[in-house]
């Protein structure tokens, strides 16, 4: 069964501190750093620091996936390179992607990105509306199932672009959790941008701890709880602390549906998933689960309930609302 509560966010907070002494607490490497435009931690039970074949992997999945670099394969393929092979990467995220958008019923769709620029979400200069018109025009250059993979080359319509921007922090996560499992490392937590990856023990010799953040929408901070990731990943999508108020005076946040491909009203603020398997997949997850809204992704999680989740949401009353298995 699910409940719902009054309190709680899943904006995170990492806990490393109040090791006991007589814990080899040297033993675990802590490094800290800039990537994909955000912030990462990594813990690990070694001594050594891998800090630069880290550095390493986050530039050749860069290379691939990035479509911030001009070179990168994914530019490259978007720019409709006939001659232009993938790598292992880009394979992986393209099958994860083929199969999310599968299951999520075209509710995770990574050929969006236009339609989302049309509309300026993220730029600042959000648009109240498109035309009918102006949607009808941007949809025949969405579609994921336009676009196949064959023996490393990818085959798509000039005008359709893919991106993995929507799970690639959860996907990068992966790739350092896998380098560390590589060295024979069986305890480590990887956050990238609050996206999470947690194998093993963390120092104090239990499961690693990350802290919920109360749902205070004053600006202010508090954490209520912590929450245990037990050989799990964890992503977040949405923000609840970004709602508007509609014309009802309820809180709603503004995503774009690819099925229709309309900026819609959607009182479910925040989307947190846990799983026992890759963060590139939850974080795929969540974001389907906002275009989705409450009641859809409820239907989805009868039928997966190897996801749980923790859905913050507004009522009528304004209140904001969990969701949680």
């Amino acid at each position: 069964m699910f409940k719902q509560y009054l309190l709680l966010s899943f904006s995170v907070l990492i806990i490393f501190c109040a090791c006991k002494e007589e814990q080899k607490k040297d033993e675990y490497t802590k490094l800290r750093g800039d990537i994909f435009g955000t912030t990462y931690t990594i813990v690990y039970k070694d001594s050594k620091n891998y800090q630069d074949e880290i550095n390493t992997v986050f530039e050749a999945f860069n290379n691939s996936l990035s479509t911030y670099i001009p070179s990168s394969i994914i530019t490259k393929v978007n720019e409709n390179d006939k001659f232009v092979v993938v790598d292992d990467y880009f394979i992986e995220a393209f099958e994860k992607a083929k199969r999310i958008y599968k299951e999520t019923d075209g509710f995770f769709d990574p050929t969006i990105g236009k339609l989302i620029n049309a509309y300026g979400f993220g730029s600042g200069k959000e648009k109240k509306n498109l035309t009918k018109e102006e949607i009808d025009s941007l949809k025949q250059f969405m579609g994921f199932e336009k676009i196949t993979l064959v023996e490393n080359k990818v085959n798509k319509p000039n005008e359709i672009e893919f991106n993995v921007n929507a799970f690639a922090k959860g996907f990068g996560v992966d790739v350092v959790g896998r380098l560390l499992e590589g060295k024979n490392i069986e305890d480590y937590l990887v956050e990238i941008g609050g996206e999470i990856r947690a194998r093993g023990k963390s120092p104090r010799n239990s499961p690693w701890k990350v802290a919920i953040d109360d749902p205070n929408t004053d600006g202010s901070r508090s954490q209520s709880r912590t929450i245990e990731i037990n050989n799990q990943s964890m992503a977040t999508s949405g923000n609840y602390r970004k709602f508007k108020l509609n014309n009802k005076g309820e809180k709603v946040v503004h995503t774009v549906n690819p099925k229709t491909g309309l900026a819609q009203e959607n009182n479910l603020l925040s989307a947190s998933v846990l799983i026992k398997g890759d963060c590139a997949d939850v974080d795929a997850y969540a974001t389907a689960f906002m275009a989705m809204g409450l009641e859809k992704t409820k239907v989805f999680l009868e039928k997966h309930p190897e996801l749980k989740v923790v859905l913050l949401y507004a009522n009528k009353e304004g209140e904001i609302l969990e969701f949680t298995n």
